[in-house]
């Protein structure tokens, strides 16, 4: 389980390193585009912790979850320092933090949705 949270850190840590990453022309799009895509990738990261910590731990596994993304996050942010053409943001934390709290009410809603269905 935790070789899915290693290749999506790489994925993220590749993205960062990529110098004046830019998806679309118009810089509103591309604003919009990157914060997206900042919650999504985020979300994705909590939800992968999510699932290799539940495995050994289930009780605190949302909570180690959101922990360990936002401490990803903010490393994620020192090394866009080095990288030309980025900068450290820690708006961009924040974007990164809620993306990931809110994959994982989803899924806690989701859980109990199951759960009540199961019983």
């Amino acid at each position: 389980m935790w070789l899915l949270v290693v290749a999506w850190a790489g994925v993220i840590f590749a993205l960062s390193a990529t110098p004046d990453l830019r998806f679309a022309q118009s810089d509103t799009v591309d604003f919009v585009v990157r914060k997206a895509g900042h919650m999504a990738v985020f979300g994705i990261l909590a939800l992968l912790v999510w699932r290799a910590v539940s495995y050994s731990r289930q009780r605190g596994a949302v909570a180690i979850s959101l922990a360990f993304t936002v401490a990803y996050a903010a490393s994620d942010e020192f090394h866009q320092s080095f990288t030309a053409g980025r900068h450290p943001s820690l708006v961009d934390v924040g974007i990164d933090s809620v993306g990931a709290l809110i994959a994982l009410l989803a899924l806690v809603a989701w859980l109990r949705i199951r759960a009540r269905r199961a019983a």
